[in-house]
């Protein structure tokens, strides 16, 4: 009994669901009658009045900053850490000498380096006096200069590596990270310091094709950040690629001085806000105008007797939403912007009202 009961209720629900889908599709064909009763059967459209319009270029672009130089310092040598000078946070210039490792092996082997060298420098001038006498052949004597030349280029090594266990910053910047403990045993391309010059940063940002056209290297830029969004920053392009990104954007890299009194930090917000001349206004036309896409270069035109005729015209420059027309039309004239695909070249067309269009 209950189970009939539920079924009797879902059955009534559906049929007045079906009844109100139905009362409001008639509802809306009443509505659609009446729309072509008032235009006389004319296809209805939306329309825009063609006009010369000024053409701003200026743009913003939004990104993050990157310290200028981000470099991992490596260790070159072998032996155990002794001292470490600086730690993180610490300033450095190039050249400074960060921290020092156990240079008792390192000496050992210069030391064989140079009697190794010394040893081949004497056995070189015995073979050459007796090359002379008819002694040794001509290949002993080449292989006797040979072993000395590469004695003299381990000792080069052996000289290097020493110098090497006094750990020196390659840059001028600041300590981010120290990954290494006094007593800690090094091995060639043990991770020791990351340092980060942050004397000038770099914004990456994007542009679109008809930006980017646009700017050059050397362009002068305004940057603000959102840290410090009283203040404006100045800055240059440096880099603007070749070729555009897998969104078809351009990738754009400014760099900033960061001496101002609020200081920078990489990884933070920015925007770089791009200022153009005033270029001379142009005629503009919403870029639904054209039919099927602006590659198309054809749009309606609605005549003074509300006929749709097929206008051939010529795109320029794309803004946005807004197309440049080039040749083709005329200020004045009106343009059908929606409705398009109900149209044919003579067809007759009532264009929808403010009110409606809103």
């Amino acid at each position: 009994m209950k189970r009939i009961i539920i079924t009797i209720i879902v059955v009534i629900g559906l049929l007045g669901l079906i009844g109100w889908v139905l009362t409001n599709n008639k509802k809306e064909n009443e509505a659609k009658t009446a729309v072509v009763a008032e235009t006389g059967g004319a296809v209805v459209v939306k329309v825009a009045t063609v006009s010369r319009q000024p053409i701003v270029l200026d743009f913003s672009a939004n990104g993050n900053f990157a310290a200028n130089q981000d470099l991992k310092l490596l260790s070159e040598v072998s032996g155990r850490i002794t001292r470490i000078l600086v730690d993180e946070g610490s300033r450095v210039r190039a050249g400074q000498v960060l921290a020092l490792v156990d240079p008792e092996i390192l000496t050992l082997d210069k030391q064989a380096a140079e009697d190794a060298l010394q040893k081949l420098k004497t056995d070189h001038e015995r073979y050459k006096s007796s090359f002379e006498t008819g002694g040794v052949t001509r290949a002993q004597l080449d292989e006797i200069e040979l072993q000395l030349r590469n004695a003299e280029v381990r000792l080069q090594q052996a000289n290097r590596r020493v110098a090497d266990a006094a750990v020196k910053s390659p840059i001028n910047g600041i300590i981010n990270r120290r990954s290494i403990e006094v007593g800690a045993y090094l091995s060639p391309g043990t991770e020791l310091f990351e340092i980060v010059d942050l004397s000038q940063l770099k914004l990456q940002v994007t542009a679109n094709e008809s930006q980017v056209v646009h700017l050059k290297v050397g362009d002068k830029v305004t940057v603000t950040s959102t840290v410090f969004p009283a203040e404006e920053f100045n800055g240059k392009v440096r880099f603007i690629a070749a070729k555009a990104d897998n969104a078809l954007n351009y990738p754009v890299e400014i760099v900033i001085d960061n001496n101002h009194s609020s200081e920078l930090r990489a990884g933070m917000y920015g925007t770089a806000n791009f200022k153009f001349p005033q270029a001379a206004p142009a005629i503009l036309v919403p870029r639904g105008a054209f039919i099927g896409g602006v590659n198309s270069n054809q749009v309606y035109v609605m005549d003074a007797d509300s006929t749709a005729a097929v206008r051939d015209v010529v795109a320029g420059r794309i803004f946005g939403e807004q197309v440049e027309i080039i040749k083709g039309l005329e200020e004045g004239e009106t343009v059908i912007t929606s409705g398009q695909i109900n149209l044919v070249d003579g067809a007759k067309v009532a264009a929808q009202s403010d009110a409606a269009q809103g």
